[in-house]
C-alpha cells in the first residue's frame, strides 16, 4: 500500500468529540497484523473535515468513525505536497491497544530471602 490522504466530513460537535474521533482513528495504527501506519490526523472544526494521511485503508477509518458519527468521504488519493493551513495537527497519540501492558516485575534476592538459588 502507498501513502494516502483521506479527507472526510465528520459530524463532530465539540472538542471532546474531536478528541474521541482522533483516538478512534489512531487506534488503527496500533494493530501489528494490520500493518497500517498513520502519519498525521488533522481536523478543521469550522468545516468539520478530518484529514488522515498515512498507509491505511480508508474503509477501516470510516468504519471506526461511523460507529459514533455520521461520516462522508470527500476525497481519497495520494498524499499531496505539504501545504500549511489553519488546521490543527495532532501527532501525539501513541498507538492504543488495551491488551498491551507497560508494567514490569522485578524481584530481588534481598526482598525474598527464602528463594532458592542454584549455581
Amino acid at each position: 500500500m502507498s501513502e494516502k490522504e483521506i479527507v472526510m466530513r465528520v459530524d463532530v460537535d465539540d472538542d471532546d468529540g474531536r478528541r474521541r474521533a482522533f483516538i478512534a482513528v489512531s487506534v488503527l495504527s496500533g494493530h501489528i497484523k494490520n500493518s497500517a501506519r498513520i502519519n498525521s490526523i488533522s481536523m478543521a472544526m469550522k468545516d468539520k473535515k478530518m484529514k488522515v494521511t498515512g498507509v491505511v485503508d480508508p474503509f477501516r477509518v470510516v468504519d471506526k468513525l461511523k460507529k459514533h458519527w455520521h461520516v462522508e468521504i470527500v476525497h481519497v488519493g495520494p498524499k499531496e505536497a505539504d501545504s500549511k493551513s489553519s488546521e490543527e495537527t495532532l501527532n501525539t497519540y501513541p498507538p492504543y491497544n488495551p491488551y498491551w501492558t507497560n508494567s514490569y516485575m522485578e524481584t530481588r534476592k534481598e526482598e525474598y530471602p527464602s528463594t532458592c538459588v542454584i549455581f
